[in-house]
Formats: structure tokens, C-alpha cells, sequence
């Protein structure tokens, strides 16, 4: 469902993504594990359309990035880093707006049972400027599932989540990965262990280490990702 084959990112002479290759198939909870600045929110946008890579090719569900850009994004629910929202909207105003953009026919319909998955109907009366940080983010993991993707792209996905909310969200991902590709990025060596299937370790552009959980050991993987944080 996505392939990624040499891809390189330069940005003023420095690479930030250097010759990464790596495929995600249907089931998979992957997480892009690694120190802040190794390159995982570069991916993220290479697959997304937002950036262009420098060199190599990445297909989403057999589009290619460069050749059928809209065809990737159809296909993909992302959840960027910093969550961009409409603050001035109410939550179920901004889910129906996002099922509009979606062209989903019950966009009213679509946007309640969202709000009920990732557990919004406390807040749901709100503004989205009126809500903490987590709730915020439960409305962008709504947007980005709403569409019912292919493709799950989670950049920071627990960002301000308290440890009540932290669960309820990594049930929701871990749900979700039953029947789509989940891609999802942290810095948090506890988050891949409670969500993943598969844990790949980026550091400074490169991956230095893809192994599946059922085949790495808790203490394996703390070594591992202490490797590239000293």
C-alpha cells in the first residue's frame, strides 16, 4: 500500500532524508521512531504531496507522488505535527465542512459517528478554540478519518493527550490499522510499543534499524532507539 524506494530530501545542502526505502502493507501499524529533526515529518510530507523528494519514487495504494498526486490523497487521512484547525468553527460545523470537502453524501451522519470513535461528544457542542490541546487533537484524527481512507498518516498522533486520553486514542489507532495501512511518527519509544506492529528507527535522514514487534524484545528496541539519542 505504500512503497518507498531511494527517496532523499536535501535542503540547503544538508540531507534530511537520505536514500530511505521501506514498504507498509494492508494491516500494518507502522511507527517512524526517532529523535526530533531525523527526517520522520519530512516523510510524512513527501507522502503526502506537500513537498517534493529530491531523488527517488514513493507510490500510495500504486499512485504515484509525482504523477498522480490527487489520486495519493484520495487515498490518505493525515494528521500533520501541528494540527491546523479552524478555531473559530464548532466541531461538528468544522467534521461536516470535512465531509463536505470529502464529497461524502451524509456528511451530517459521517461527522456524529466520528465524533462518537474517537470520543468527542463531551466537547462536540464547542468551538474548537474553546478546547485543550487533546481535544483538539481528537479533532484532527476525526478529520483525517472521516473520508474512511486507505492510508492512515499520523505525525505526532498523542501530541498533549493526558494518560486517560492517551488510551483512547491508541485503541482508535489500533482499531483503525485492522483494515488500513497506519504510518504514524513519534519520539516516544512507549507509544510504538502500545500501537505497532512494526517499529522503523530513523535517525539523521537514515533508517538504522526495521524489525516487527512480534520479533523485537521491549529491551531490544529501548537499546536500539538509546543508540541514536545519546
Amino acid at each position: 500500500m505504500i512503497e518507498i524506494k531511494h527517496i532523499t530530501k536535501i535542503y540547503d545542502g544538508q540531507k534530511a532524508l537520505d536514500d530511505v526505502g521501506f514498504t507498509v502493507g494492508d494491516g500494518e501499524v507502522v511507527g517512524l521512531l526517532g529523535p526530533n529533526g531525523a527526517g520522520k515529518s519530512t516523510l510524512m510530507k513527501i507522502l503526502t504531496c506537500f513537498i517534493p523528494p529530491t531523488e527517488g519514487e514513493a507510490t500510495v495504494c500504486g499512485h504515484s507522488i509525482y504523477d498522480e498526486p490527487l489520486e495519493v490523497r484520495r487515498n490518505i487521512g493525515y494528521l500533520p505535527e501541528h494540527n491546523p484547525l479552524y478555531l473559530d468553527m464548532y466541531v461538528r460545523e468544522f467534521l461536516q465542512f470535512a465531509a463536505g470537502v470529502q464529497n461524502i453524501k451524509n456528511a451530517k451522519e459521517r461527522a456524529e459517528e466520528m465524533i462518537e470513535k474517537v470520543g468527542l461528544t463531551p466537547e462536540s457542542n464547542k468551538r474548537i478554540g474553546q478546547l485543550s490541546k487533546g481535544y483538539r487533537q481528537r479533532v484532527g484524527l476525526a478529520q483525517a478519518l472521516i473520508h474512511d481512507p486507505k492510508v492512515l498518516i499520523l505525525d505526532e498522533p498523542t501530541t498533549g493527550l493526558d494518560p486517560n486520553q492517551l488510551e483512547e486514542i491508541r485503541a482508535v489507532i489500533r482499531e483503525a490499522g485492522k483494515n488500513k495501512v497506519v504510518l504514524l511518527s513519534t519520539h516516544i519509544m512507549q507509544e510504538v510499543e502500545a500501537m505497532c506492529t512494526r517499529a522503523i528507527i530513523i535517525d539523521h535522514g537514515k533508517i538504522v534499524s526495521d524489525d516487527s514487534m512480534a520479533n523485537i524484545t521491549s529491551q531490544q528496541l529501548t537499546e536500539k532507539f538509546h543508540r541514536v539519542t545519546r
